[in-house]
């Protein structure tokens, strides 16, 4: 909320932010008092919090509020003075009391909420009367316990901490900025790096021009030495010392700015660079930011089952990019619930197998190789396996023989299936399928990975790899068909340089193999649809990526490097843009496409249900060229011929159809580059051919040419509205036009 938006803000509203604050300094306190009764810090933590509220309520006048904070603390200041021992059943009444607090202030006033705060209320004065029987009944709301007697304190501000925080952040003042122009601030400092990164070639540049008149001035000094035997009129004598001079002058002056020069693309080029890191930085929130209810809700779930569970928090510190925290919450919750219902044994259970009662699920954070690692792990039962493999079997995901020679981590894979679910019942918390699906998608949407690995009767651990921040992206740029291509290094599982030698052909596919397993060639300009340029190097740059268990080797023509990106999101108006997540700049200015690796892994399985793979050529880094192939459709015998022989002569490979029908049927058992075609024809018209090709998925984006002795201007736009690319009348036919159109289409016979 902002000042002017506090300024504004009504009574109700400020309880509310207030109610919000302290309901996470009690939802902390009364957890850790849960495990360590005694621990006098969060008594005087909660105390405070239930104490703020209490008075909050009472300016705001909800006595609803005052009730319930006021029975809270009463039990909570029986607990500081030694009247009780908190006891699980204590936690649950003051968690609950701490849940009703903010509802108060968040809903209307309604008869279900007077309920909840009449049956709360006395099951507190019922467990403090139990615990203290000389307190069992107050006539009114003042207490008689000793610290209630004293003058109340102070409100607590709203983001009061149970512990003293040091000096340093307690003094740091707290600018409140909006989120878009936080980002346009991001934005403008990273685009500042890249366009300063600019001057190094200037400087590159006048570094040069000084040698160049370095050389000028030695060619001067030779030309005076070869003169000074011969005789010059005091005119060229008077030019040449001028010249000389003015030489002189000018590699002063540029010697002088140089040294300017030199001095400001260091310091700017520093300058640039902390101003990006610090507005960087201060997206960066720790990642306790994400945990707020976690350790509440692992409790509640737990005991819910019947479970004993314990969360224990590494890294809470780690610095983490504010929109990777908010998408991080819904996975993360997955994997925590995941751990209690599927992992965490019963205690009696735990108990037979020699294991403590209480369970542990650990969450680990760290930064690593410029990446967020975190790692959610259990001590529970692990995975039964046998029981993965009952499931693949029923859901008919694979065969009992198949099964059988499946490794560990191929079994694994199946329960990040949509739909796939180890429950044996459909409950709240689980039996739906829809957990680490979800996880895993979410994952991969920012631009990172999640592993499973387990041990039976010790556990699970999820191994999450993510970008520290969303905004700049580690990518391995490469050249694909002369243009830069960047792929998230989180996204791929490796790279390497594979010798033409090593290419197999297995099936009908080029592979290769890489330790004991043969990985799919494909060619990357294939894929993006691009033309390859021909390398004659003795080796093939490979970007590995994988697809669950599959891998696939993308050929690229060169590995360009490893850089920092800044992402910029493509315009709205280009809508999704297949293959492509996103552009940036290197830092010569030079623009590069960031590819989508998961769209990437979509386009390959099409290409592989289509079987149309194009090679990866030994003979040099090119796909084997192969000619253009073109379907003329067209009742003409005459003018079938004439098209025919005129795209031969141009290289391209030609098929023809003597109608629409026929036209169809060879559109759908073969693939060509292009369709051209005729209106008027007998059982299927030029028009309704091309309108079901524009509908069928396969062949939607074949490039149409319309060649038509209609050449009225309605006819051409008949013909522009049902999908056709180009309209060309016979009347202006002539074979220039025609071939000229088809390069304009598909390009050359062959690139």
């Amino acid at each position: 909320m902002t000042p002017d938006q506090m300024r504004d803000a009504s009574l109700i509203d400020l309880f509310r932010l207030e109610a919000e604050a302290q309901k996470q300094v009690l939802d902390t306190g009364l957890l850790i008092l849960e495990r360590d009764p005694g621990n006098a810090g969060q008594l005087e933590a909660c105390m405070r919090a239930a104490h703020s509220l209490k008075g909050a309520a009472r300016i705001v006048g909800l006595d609803n509020g005052v009730q319930v904070a006021h029975a809270m603390e009463d039990l909570l200041v029986a607990a500081q003075e030694g009247l009780l021992r908190l006891l699980p059943d204590h936690i649950d009444a003051l968690l609950q009391g701490s849940d009703l607090l903010l509802r108060i202030g968040q809903a209307q006033q309604d008869d279900e909420v007077q309920a909840r705060v009449e049956s709360l209320t006395a099951r507190l004065q019922m467990l403090l009367g139990n615990a203290v029987p000389a307190l069992r009944t107050q006539p009114d709301n003042s207490t008689l316990l000793p610290q209630q007697s004293a003058e109340p304190r102070q409100p607590e501000a709203a983001g009061a901490q149970p512990a003293e925080m040091p000096g340093e952040e307690r003094n740091s003042r707290v600018l409140r900025v909006s989120a878009e122009r936080f980002d346009h601030l991001i934005d403008l400092s990273g685009k500042s790096l890249v366009e300063f990164q600019r001057t190094k070639p200037l400087n590159e540049s006048l570094h040069r021009l000084k040698r160049q008149q370095e050389s000028a001035r030695r060619t001067l000094e030779t030309l005076r030495e070869y003169l000074l035997g011969t005789d010059l009129d005091a005119t060229a004598q008077a030019l040449f010392t001028e010249s000389r001079n003015l030489l002189l002058e000018c590699q002063q002056q540029l010697q002088a700015h140089q040294e300017l020069f030199d001095d400001f693309v260091w310091y700017g080029g520093q300058r640039t660079q902390q101003l990006y890191d610090l507005a960087l930085a201060s997206r960066m929130r720790p990642f306790a930011d994400v945990l707020t209810g976690q350790t509440r809700m692992l409790r509640d779930l737990g005991r819910s089952l019947g479970k004993q569970v314990r969360l224990e928090i590494e890294g809470e510190n780690t610095q983490v990019d504010r929109d990777v925290l908010e998408r991080l919450e819904a996975p993360l919750t997955h994997l925590l619930r995941n751990a209690v219902d599927h992992g965490i044994e019963p205690p009696a259970l735990r108990a037979r197998k020699g294991k403590a009662e209480e369970g542990v699920v650990q969450l680990r954070a760290r930064h690593h190789a410029g990446m967020l690692v975190l790692e959610v792990a259990d001590d529970g039962a692990g995975i039964d396996l046998e029981r993965v493999g009952q499931a693949v079997i029923k859901r008919r995901f694979a065969t009992a023989e198949q099964v059988e020679q499946m490794t560990e981590e191929e079994l694994l894979a199946f329960l990040f299936l949509p739909g796939f679910s180890m429950s044996q019942q459909v409950t709240e918390v689980s039996g739906r399928g829809v957990g680490l699906d979800v996880v895993q998608h979410e994952i991969r949407r920012m631009r990172g990975n999640v592993r499973l690995l387990q041990s039976p009767d010790q556990g699970c651990l999820f191994h999450l790899e993510l970008p520290l921040t969303l905004s700049v992206v580690r990518a391995l740029v490469v050249s694909i068909g002369g243009e830069a291509y960047a792929f998230p290094l989180a996204q791929i599982e490796r790279m390497l340089r594979l010798p033409r030698s090593a290419i197999v052909q297995l099936e009908g596919r080029q592979h290769f193999w890489l330790e004991d397993e043969h990985v799919g060639l494909i060619s990357a300009a294939q894929l993006l649809q691009c033309s390859e340029k021909q390398s004659n190097e003795d080796s093939i740059p490979i970007v590995l990526i994988r697809d669950r268990e599959q891998y696939h080797g993308l050929a690229v023509e060169a590995f360009l490097g490893e850089f920092t990106l800044v992402l910029m999101p493509l315009d709205a108006r280009l809508s999704k843009v297949r293959d492509v997540a996103a552009g940036a700049l290197l830092h010569d200015g030079t623009p590069v496409l960031i590819l989508d690796v998961d769209d990437l892994l979509n386009s390959v399985g099409k290409l592989l249900g289509d079987g149309h793979l194009e090679r990866v050529d030994h003979a040099g880094n090119v796909r084997q060229a192969v000619s253009k192939r073109v379907l003329v459709v067209d009742d003409s015998l005459t003018v079938r011929e004439l098209e025919r022989k005129l795209l031969l002569s141009r290289g391209y490979q030609v098929a023809v159809a003597v109608d629409g029908m026929d036209g169809w049927n060879a559109l759908r058992a073969e693939p060509f580059d292009l369709l051209i075609t005729d209106i008027d024809m007998p059982r299927m018209d030029g028009i309704e051919l091309v309108t079901q090709v524009r509908q069928d998925p396969r062949l939607r984006s074949l490039p149409v040419m319309v060649v038509s002795y209609k050449d009225r201007e309605e006819d051409r736009r008949r013909g522009l509205e049902a999908g056709a690319d180009y309209y060309l009348a016979k009347a202006s036919f002539h074979d220039e036009a025609l071939l000229d159109a088809v390069q304009t289409l598909i390009g050359e016979a062959r690139e």
